[in-house]
C-alpha cells in the first residue's frame, strides 16, 4: 500500500472511484456516449424531416436537461437539429458536470439505448466502468454501486492494520494492484494474493511460517475461539484457490474465467477476516 493511501491522500475510494470519476473515466464515458450511441443512430435526412439523430437529441434536450425545444441549435432554414452544435453544448456540461451527474446523464442514454433505438450502448458502457475500476455499472437502466462504503472500509482497515507486518501488507497491495490495473488487470492472482494475505497473517498469529492455512486456522480456532464456520468457510476458500483446478495452479482450458467480481469479493472478504483476526487476538491480549 503506497504511503499516500495509508495516510488519506490518496484513499483507496479513488482507486476504485466510487465517489470521484478521473479523466480517464470521464474521457471514456464520453468517447462511449459518442461512438457507441450517437455515432450508431441514422443521421439520413430527407427534406423537411428531422433525422433519428436528430430527434434523439430533441428528446435529451428536452426530457434529460429539461430545456425550451426553440433553444436547441438547429438550422434556421428547416428548423431541423444542428446536431454537432447540440454535441458542443451537451461537451461542454459534460466535461464541467460533478461526476454524480454525469452518471445520471449516463444513465439516461442508457435508458433511450433500451426503451428507443438499441445500438448496444448499455454494454459497451459496463465495459468501461469495468476497465476504469469505477464502483457503479448499468444494471437494468440503472446505474448501481457495486463497490459499497463497508466494502472500501474493511479493504482501508486491513492496509493500515497491517502495515507494522511486510507480508500481509504486501499481499494485499499486491491483491489491489492486481485489481485496480486498468491497463492490465490480473483477477486470478489478486485472488491469489488476497488469500496469501490471510494466510501470511495466520502464520504470524501462530508463530509457524510453515503452517498451512488450514493448520494455523485449527490453532486459532482453540486459542483465540475463533467460530468454527468462520474456520470452515476460510479452509473452503482457500481450498478454492489450491486445488488441482485452483487458482495458484496452471491454468486449465475448463476452467471458468475469473471476472473483476470474483477478485474484488476476495479482496473484501480477505481484508474483513483480517481485521477480524487482528481484533481476535488484541482481545486475548
Amino acid at each position: 500500500m503506497k504511503f499516500s493511501q495509508r495516510i488519506g491522500k490518496n484513499p483507496i475510494r479513488t482507486i476504485l472511484q466510487v465517489e470521484s470519476m478521473d479523466s480517464d473515466l470521464r474521457n471514456r464515458l464520453w468517447n462511449t456516449f459518442l461512438e457507441e450511441y450517437i455515432d450508431k443512430i441514422d443521421n439520413y435526412t430527407a427534406f423537411g424531416d428531422e433525422s433519428k439523430r436528430g430527434q434523439i437529441c430533441k428528446i435529451i434536450w428536452k426530457e434529460f436537461f429539461k430545456y425550451q425545444i426553440d433553444k436547441i441549435p438547429s438550422y434556421s432554414n428547416s428548423k431541423s437539429v444542428y446536431v454537432d452544435g447540440f454535441l458542443s453544448y451537451v461537451r461542454k456540461w459534460f466535461f464541467e458536470a460533478a461526476w454524480f451527474e454525469v452518471y445520471d446523464f449516463i444513465e439516461y442514454i442508457a435508458f433511450l439505448d433500451n426503451n428507443l433505438i438499441k445500438v448496444g450502448f448499455t454494454q459497451s458502457c459496463n465495459l468501461i466502468l469495468e476497465s476504469e475500476v469505477s464502483g457503479y455499472r448499468i444494471l437494468n437502466e440503472k446505474i448501481a454501486q457495486i463497490t459499497s462504503e463497508e466494502e472500501i472500509l474493511a479493504i482501508e482497515d486491513a492496509a493500515i492494520n497491517t502495515d507494522k507486518w511486510k507480508s500481509v501488507s504486501t499481499h494485499l497491495k499486491t491483491a489491489l494492484d492486481d485489481l485496480a490495473n486498468r491497463k492490465s488487470p490480473n483477477y486470478r492472482n489478486s485472488i491469489k494474493e488476497s488469500i496469501s494475505a490471510v494466510e501470511s497473517f495466520c502464520k504470524i498469529i501462530t508463530q509457524d511460517d510453515k503452517a498451512t492455512l488450514g493448520k494455523a486456522l485449527a490453532e486459532i480456532e482453540g486459542a483465540h475461539k475463533l467460530h468454527g464456520a468462520l474456520k470452515t468457510a476460510f479452509s473452503a476458500i482457500y481450498g478454492y484457490t489450491s486445488d488441482s483446478s485452483g487458482i495458484r495452479h496452471a491454468l486449465l482450458e475448463s476452467d471458468v474465467d475469473v471476472k473483476f467480481e470474483d477478485a474484488k469479493f476476495m479482496l473484501v472478504s480477505c481484508s474483513a477476516f483480517i481485521n477480524y483476526l487482528k481484533i481476535k487476538i488484541e482481545t486475548k491480549i
